[in-house]
């Protein structure tokens, strides 16, 4: 269905659902179902739960070289 099609009252719904997300619940219900979906795997010790808590990669990307944000890279120098 294009937007051109659309009825008034279709229109006018799909307006306050853009204007006022909250309102129809849609990203905190979202939010809440990954949370809880986190929560068990790591619960359950399974290993897509543990690379989460451990805040690696989780689906079976290289690490050795990329994604290196927040440690530390490189060695200094001695003086």
């Amino acid at each position: 269905m294009r937007a051109g099609e659309l009825k008034a009252d279709e229109m006018e719904r799909l307006m306050t659902v853009v204007a006022n997300p909250l309102y129809c619940f849609v990203s905190n219900n979202l939010d809440m179902k990954l949370r809880d979906d986190f929560e068990r795997l790591k619960k359950i010790r399974n290993h897509r739960g543990l690379r989460h808590y451990w805040g690696l990669r989780v689906r079976g990307q290289h690490t050795k070289t990329t994604g290196r944000r927040g440690k530390t890279v490189g060695v200094s120098k001695k003086r």
